[in-house]
């Protein structure tokens, strides 16, 4: 009976821990993230360089509130980018980039002040192409491109230093796996009177 006293009682703060902070994302919020990865999640391994760091934007939409009681369902568009370069001698290599263009569904929920923790999934397609420069080989240059089905599980938080401004950080694949950047909340729901 005083380990279930316990729990309840435990349980019954951490609600109300949770339930006292207050969303940051609503139904009707606009919110533009802009990041840059750490790593790539193709091109690795000796003779790489990297020529265009992994950058990457989405765009975010409020659309449905009081899911779980403060929970929001947002939707909108990525694009990522990063270009790599192997190379294996002065007049020998190649180039390679990797676009990924998608569309995001994240479900949002708050656990500190200022905080907006989300986790979602993401549905698009990767483009990616390699280039060959110099000649190793007389009449022989390498040229290639092709797509396929980018799909994602992420998640992320955005702890925003005024209203409109935010530090970002999420993990997933997407350009990359780790991403850091900075959020702009561009439209802002209107309070209810």
């Amino acid at each position: 009976m005083k380990k279930l006293s316990t729990l309840l009682f435990v349980m019954l703060i951490a609600t109300a821990f949770i339930y006292a902070q207050e969303s940051t994302f609503n139904k009707g919020d606009k919110v533009l993230n802009i990041g840059l990865g750490l790593g790539s999640t193709i091109y690795v391994g000796s003779y790489y360089s990297t020529q265009v760091p992994p950058i990457s934007a989405s765009f975010e939409v409020g659309t449905h509130d009081g899911i779980f009681e403060k929970g929001v369902i947002g939707i909108g568009g990525y694009v990522g980018y990063s270009a790599h370069k192997w190379e294996y001698s002065n007049d020998w290599y190649y180039k390679y980039s990797d676009f990924i263009i998608a569309a995001r569904g994240s479900f949002h929920y708050p656990l500190y002040d200022k905080l907006d923790t989300y986790t979602g999934l993401l549905l698009g397609v990767e483009i990616v192409s390699a280039k060959e420069y110099g000649d190793p080989y007389y009449g022989y240059n390498y040229n290639a491109g092709g797509s396929g089905l980018a799909f994602s599980w992420f998640a992320g938080a955005r702890y925003y230093f005024s209203d409109k401004f935010a530090a970002m950080a999420e993990i997933g694949y997407g350009i990359t796996y780790l991403n850091f950047g900075v959020s702009l909340k561009l439209g802002q729901a209107q309070a209810s009177e």
